[in-house]
């Protein structure tokens, strides 16, 4: 499963006061996240780890808290100017953000903080457009310049303020989705299948489901929706070789293995150890034995050189900014910049080469992204096929819907959180000549 997060949509809100220590507490913790030089979720584990001795109930109101402020940092940025500090950040999310009254914070704050806070109800700073849809301003320029109008952006950014929902994906290898379904509905969870994928189930609230026998059976696990359909236009058939290029903790690849029905070779390449190691648990509960784990020192390793040619599918998840992921992740915002993403750009370039040259005639590659930045998307893609006469773009409108799968998409696969309700994925289908 998915490394553990705190940003939880459904956390049980306090309607108590909320004391100095509690306070104080939150406001250490987004001290420790905002420089923003880890993932945010894994800075704030540390930090319950560091103060181990806060009860369940502290922890959800700290990690909600902090998330808040990285949702609408900045609208609490303007609000907070030119003293934006994590104590007011935090009062100001609590007050304009989450709801909060002055009764609920008055043991928790000091006079002069208590008079500040009254003053924050009556505030309403001009905000530019890149503030007003919570994204950096060149993110703004950058989509802009791809051809999103200001109507959408905003929709856009305001739908990437909200969490994401809880989607699964069912093993049908196990079992079949309304069997998932039911099961889930017997233990008292609220879930329905999901719009376009045919194995989604998408869950109501966060439910503890690890310790369910539907998943520790491994029937099964959660992927978003979106990332379900990058599976869906690969299309993997019974037999064939197939390489997840990118592989990392393996969701797609347990995916495509059910998929091939656990016949044929999947390989599942990474070059990162621990992610590789993520795989292994989650593959013992698939019941698939087609998957391949394969650690690589670099896209240019000798495995792929003796498998050139030979593959009759290849996924390539590529590493990037992951700016569609924002629902989840509200940090990347300010962890990503127009310099790593430069460098993004060259190791996708790079990536999609090497992959390109596994791929047998008549077999297809799959470029995608979580990103909706266009430099990480259609400037790879186009950049690739002018240098790779013998790949040819195939509709990925129309092998979805050879899968079941109705989306006006076009030739390449564009997913909107705010249309979609899924990540921000970008994917193209390729076939070689």
């Amino acid at each position: 499963m998915a490394r553990r997060s705190w940003n939880d949509p459904n956390l049980k809100e306090f309607t108590m006061a909320i004391s100095h220590s509690l306070f104080q507490h939150a406001v250490d913790a987004l001290r420790r996240v905002l420089p923003c030089d880890k993932p945010a979720d894994a800075a704030l584990s540390a930090f319950f780890r560091d103060n181990h001795k806060l009860g369940q109930q502290d922890r959800h109101f700290i990690a909600e808290s902090v998330f808040a402020v990285l949702r609408r940092h900045a609208l609490l940025t303007a609000l907070t100017a030119p003293q934006s500090t994590p104590k007011r950040l935090l009062i100001a999310s609590l007050v304009r953000v989450r709801g909060h009254n002055l009764r609920e914070l008055s043991d928790a704050l000091t006079e002069a903080d208590r008079k500040w806070a009254g003053e924050l109800k009556a505030l309403e700073p001009e905000l530019s457009l890149a503030q007003r849809a919570e994204l950096p301003d060149w993110v703004v320029e950058a989509l802009q310049a791809g051809g999103m109008d200001d109507d959408t952006l905003l929709t856009l950014g305001r739908a990437m303020q909200h969490p994401a929902p809880l989607d699964l994906r069912v093993n049908t290898l196990k079992t079949r989705r309304e069997d998932a379904l039911a099961a889930l509905q017997a233990a008292g969870i609220s879930a329905e299948a999901t719009p376009l994928s045919p194995f989604g189930l998408r869950v109501k609230g966060k439910p503890a489901l690890t310790k369910m026998p539907l998943f520790t059976s491994g029937q099964i696990e959660v992927q978003d929706e979106g990332s379900q359909l990058l599976g869906l236009l690969l299309a993997p058939r019974r037999g064939e070789m197939v390489v997840d290029f990118c592989a990392g903790a393996g969701g797609k690849t347990l995916l495509l293995g059910a998929m091939m029905a656990s016949t044929g070779r999947l390989y599942a390449f990474d070059i990162s150890e621990k992610r590789l190691a993520n795989l292994k648990p989650r593959l013992a509960r698939s019941g698939l034995s087609n998957v391949h784990p394969q650690l690589l020192a670099s896209e240019n390793d000798s495995r792929i050189k003796r498998l050139a040619g030979k593959i009759d599918r290849v996924l390539v998840d590529a590493p990037c900014s992951g700016l569609g992921t924002l629902r989840r992740n509200p940090d990347l915002k300010l962890r990503q910049s127009p310099d790593s993403v430069a460098q993004l750009n060259a190791t996708q370039a790079s990536i999609l080469n090497a992959a390109a040259s596994l791929v047998k005639p008549g077999g297809r590659l799959v470029y995608a992204t979580c990103s909706l930045l266009p430099a990480e998307n259609d400037a790879i893609v186009d950049a690739f096929l002018a240098s790779h006469p013998e790949f040819s773009l195939l509709n990925a409108e129309a092998l979805l819907a050879e899968q079941r799968v109705q989306l006006a998409t076009g030739e390449r696969l564009r997913l909107n959180p705010a249309r979609d309700n899924t990540d921000g994925f970008f994917a193209v289908a390729l076939t070689r000549a």
